[in-house]
């Protein structure tokens, strides 16, 4: 794990029930250590003045209400209300309100996972921005470098045309007004520049990630169907490795070749334990031969 702060993510809930629902679902969840993320407050309350001002600074915001009817309204204008105030707003689905007390934990935070992994995955799509604008950064830099060319021939051209007759005298304002405008065009394109540039830096600082289908990427790799995705969720949530995110059927990494190192370990692990458990008496537990493999 580097030294980067943790992302903060802060969950907005309807009343002070779903706080202590909400907080007893994320006991014991090492959020840090799976994702690198905190939450930081769960934050009860229906105003959206209130919750700006509580979500002020934060990198994820959570949403939490019912699925349907005022909490669905409420969610929806959180939304709106929050999206340029904080790095990403994420809507959690799953019944809260009168009934949250009576919800399972687990499901609780199975979702608060589901809705951060969600938020990830959907910075991807900022790789593609970035792309875009890195190609307006070289087109403008050319455009740049054309103008700042002209420029330089046109004030030749100027000092020139100074000394000539008063017959050229016409042509010379004219093409002092010209110059004139393309200061101004490289003026403008110098301040778009700028401000794309300090754009671009700041999407820098966010991981990216390329994603690829379990299953496609495993048939294309060992030419043979995946039978059980289960056992590449537990490998792992065991092994834990950076910039390595595997859910939702989906493997996320930094490249290609990544995701592919990946899963042959886990494949040859697997091949591996099959090969013990054949020789085994007790094959009864399959978990705690996946515990025993992965911790060994």
């Amino acid at each position: 794990m580097d030294n980067k702060s943790p992302i903060d993510v802060r969950i907005i809930v309807e009343g002070a029930s779903d706080v202590e629902s909400v907080s007893k679902a994320m006991q014991n969840v090492a959020l840090g250590a799976e994702y690198h993320i905190t939450i930081s407050s769960i934050i009860p309350t229906t105003s959206s003045e209130i919750a700006k001002r509580a979500v002020k600074g934060a990198d994820l915001v959570l949403i939490a209400t019912d699925v349907d009817g005022p909490g669905r309204e409420l969610a929806d204008k959180f939304q709106k209300f929050l999206k340029d105030e904080v790095g990403h707003v994420e809507r959690m689905k799953f019944p809260f309100g009168h009934d949250v007390e009576y919800i399972d934990p687990s499901i609780i935070r199975d979702e608060i996972k589901n809705a951060i992994i969600r938020a990830g995955l959907t910075s991807i799509t900022n790789i593609s921005r970035i792309r875009k604008l890195e190609d307006k950064i070289v087109d403008l830099k050319e455009k740049l470098s054309n103008i700042y060319d002209e420029n330089d021939v046109l004030q030749s051209e100027n000092q020139e045309l100074s000394v000539k007759s008063r017959e050229l005298l016409e042509v010379n304002e004219e093409l002092t007004e010209e110059l004139a405008l393309f200061k101004e065009k490289s003026e403008n394109i110098e301040h778009k520049y700028d401000k794309v540039n300090k754009e671009i830096e700041k999407i820098r600082t966010k991981p990216l990630f390329e994603l690829f289908y379990l299953e496609d990427l495993w048939k294309e790799v060992f030419d043979e169907e995946l039978e059980d995705e289960d056992q590449i969720y537990f490998a792992t949530n065991q092994f834990r490795p950076d910039k390595i995110i595997v859910g939702q059927g989906c493997v996320g990494a930094v490249s290609k070749e990544k995701a592919i190192e990946w899963l042959k370990i886990v494949r040859t692990a697997l091949i591996f334990y099959d090969s013990k458990e054949d020789n085994s008496e007790d094959n009864s537990n399959k978990d705690s031969g996946y515990q025993h493999i992965w911790e060994s």
